[in-house]
């Protein structure tokens, strides 16, 4: 990329942009939904909760709680792997059980399974809010690891101005998180953090991507493909 860098409106230029996305916008909507897993990514993080929570209510077994926890999320696991699809989140789910099982287990109080998200979302939160109040908004790397240009978005003030506001959104339920589920942590009430946990998961998720679809649908930024000796803006697209 040379020159100045572009100004929201005018074309973003990358090295090597794939074709199906014509406007920065579309390029985050699709970044934010593969960095989630889409619909079914979000399910399977969620159901091995649900199962801790039912069991935990039901029989206040820690051990049996956690194995229902595992159980579940090794079903998914196998599931993925029969269907030959990713497995990368569904890893990323057993990785976080066998974590929060490590933390109960090792203080056999069932709150303690929760702690990790805690810390999580905690530290989420800070380094999110910590960017963009320093205006290199994290959302903004990763249109630049696209484009294989890290900071050369920030030149565009427009588009640090939406990166922003992107970043801040994503902030926003890490922080909620952490004001009601902390509360019920200190209050040693494991099944209503299982609850909101669930309640404040997929859920909390979905909005915060249907305002960050309503804010992205508001601007239309074209990328511009470069070839050699050519450069080939592609028509925005609402």
């Amino acid at each position: 990329m040379t020159g100045a860098a572009p100004q929201t409106g005018g074309p973003a230029e990358v090295q090597s942009a794939p074709p199906h996305h014509t406007t920065v916008e579309a390029l985050v909507r699709a970044q934010l939904s593969k960095a989630l897993g889409g619909k079914r990514g979000m399910l399977e993080g969620a159901v091995p909760t649900l199962g801790f929570t039912l069991s935990w209510i039901t029989f206040h077994d820690l051990r049996l709680s956690l194995a229902v926890s595992g159980t579940l999320a090794a079903t998914a696991l196998l599931i993925r792997l029969l269907q030959r699809s990713n497995i990368q989140f569904v890893v990323n789910a057993i990785i976080g059980i066998a974590i929060a099982a490590i933390f109960a287990l090792r203080s056999g109080r069932a709150e303690d399974a929760f702690l990790p998200g805690l810390i999580y979302n905690a530290g989420y939160a800070v380094l999110l809010g910590g960017s963009a109040l320093l205006r290199w908004p994290l959302v903004g790397f990763m249109i630049g690891s696209v484009t294989g240009e890290p900071t050369e978005w920030h030149k565009d003030k427009n588009l640090v101005s939406l990166c922003t506001k992107l970043t801040w959104l994503l902030a926003i339920p890490c922080v909620l998180r952490v004001l009601v589920q902390y509360p019920l942590y200190e209050a040693g009430q494991a099944g209503w953090l299982g609850i909101a946990k669930i309640s404040m998961g997929w859920p909390l998720q979905l909005a915060t991507l249907a305002a960050m679809a309503w804010l992205l649908s508001r601007d239309s930024t074209p990328i511009v493909v470069k070839s050699p000796g050519l450069e080939v803006a592609s028509e925005p697209t609402r």
